[in-house]
């Protein structure tokens, strides 16, 4: 009898190579879904306090848990209200948008001197007056929306800005809601609602070079091995004569942007006490501001920005219902 291939499946993903470092810390949305109700804006933006646990009562009609209380990891955002500081109008070109004009509030805060976009010269009313005279010709709206993260735990005071589309309703409606909301806050709740589902965006936790085994899994060879445990038997084939981009490699590992779709928001909440710990987050501390409480854990580390968004692409089968939170934990992360 002739030897039998043995069967050893690929280790690791090949679908976000290169792994090259993230270009900024805070995540890139490329897509805006479509909503039929609005106008309304389809993102907004938190930071990362830190995980805990809690109990629900399970909604899935399908699942055999159904009615009954079971154990869940929850990912705790901090999200302080939203500042829109700047109105941004696009227009059509071919298939591609063409940005037309944007209008910046008149009075921002005196963090916002630490940005280098914000202009020095600001006359809104003029800005407003020609959107208005040009709506035939505006495919889309979206803002330029602000965070405040000096009421948060996060040592910093320099604002993060995020582009966020307006969504919803037509033009004209949407231009007398962004004449509204133009130089003031926005609320989480004012954005998403308890049991909705969303997609989050933001960069993942770095953890710097790393070899074979823990960055593609690959299995560890026997200690006769020649030169070497932790890596491949082989490189590959002599023809072609080039190491082909599907062997694995060393290499950065982690820092990388990453999108996670349809996560539950199982609460918003206004009072942080709800949800610290004993003692606060670590690396963070404690909630002081609005929070949103999600099921299952969000990429990146404590104090990173999350960027939300309405979800691209629904659940058709699983309800939106606000789920039934019967307790969820703060004993202290560090056994206090």
């Amino acid at each position: 009898m002739g030897h039998r291939k043995q069967h050893a499946p690929k280790h690791g993903s090949l679908a976000y190579l290169p792994r090259g470092r993230a270009s900024h810390p805070n995540g890139r949305i490329r897509y805006w879904p479509e909503v039929k109700d609005g106008p309304v804006l389809l993102g907004f933006a938190g930071y990362k306090a830190g995980m805990s646990y809690g109990v629900i009562v399970e909604g899935t009609q399908r699942s055999p848990n159904f009615g009954k209380e079971i154990a869940c990891p929850v990912t705790i955002l901090e999200t302080p209200p939203l500042i829109v500081c700047a109105v941004r109008a696009y227009s059509k070109d071919g298939n591609k948008l063409k940005t037309l004009t944007e209008v910046w509030a008149g009075s921002l805060p005196k963090d916002f001197e630490r940005l280098k976009g914000a202009p020095k010269e600001i006359n809104t009313s003029e800005g407003l007056k020609k959107i208005e005279e040009n709506l035939e010709k505006i495919a889309e709206f979206r803002v330029l929306a602000a965070t405040q993260p000096r009421l948060t735990g996060v040592p910093k005071k320099k604002p993060d800005i995020m582009e966020i589309k307006v969504g919803g309703a037509d033009i004209k409606k949407q231009f007398y809601f962004l004449h509204e909301i133009l130089g003031k806050t926005v609320k989480a709740e004012e954005v998403f609602k308890d049991g909705q589902f969303i997609d989050t965006i933001s960069v993942s936790k770095g953890k710097g070079w790393q070899g074979v085994v823990r960055r593609w899994h690959v299995a560890v060879l026997q200690h006769k091995s020649n030169k070497t445990k932790r890596g491949i038997a082989t490189l590959g084939p002599w023809v072609p004569p080039r190491v082909l981009y599907t062997v694995p490699r060393s290499g950065q590992m982690g820092y990388h942007q990453r999108t996670e779709f349809n996560k539950q928001i199982l609460k918003i909440g206004k009072d942080g006490n709800e949800v610290t710990p004993k003692g606060g987050f670590l690396r963070y501390g404690p909630v002081r501001n609005t929070y949103i409480m999600l099921k299952g854990s969000v990429a990146g580390p404590a104090k990173r920005l999350i960027k939300l968004r309405y979800a691209s692409k629904p659940p058709k089968t699983l309800s939106v219902r606000p789920p039934q939170i019967s307790y969820i934990s703060l004993e202290s992360p560090q056994g206090v």
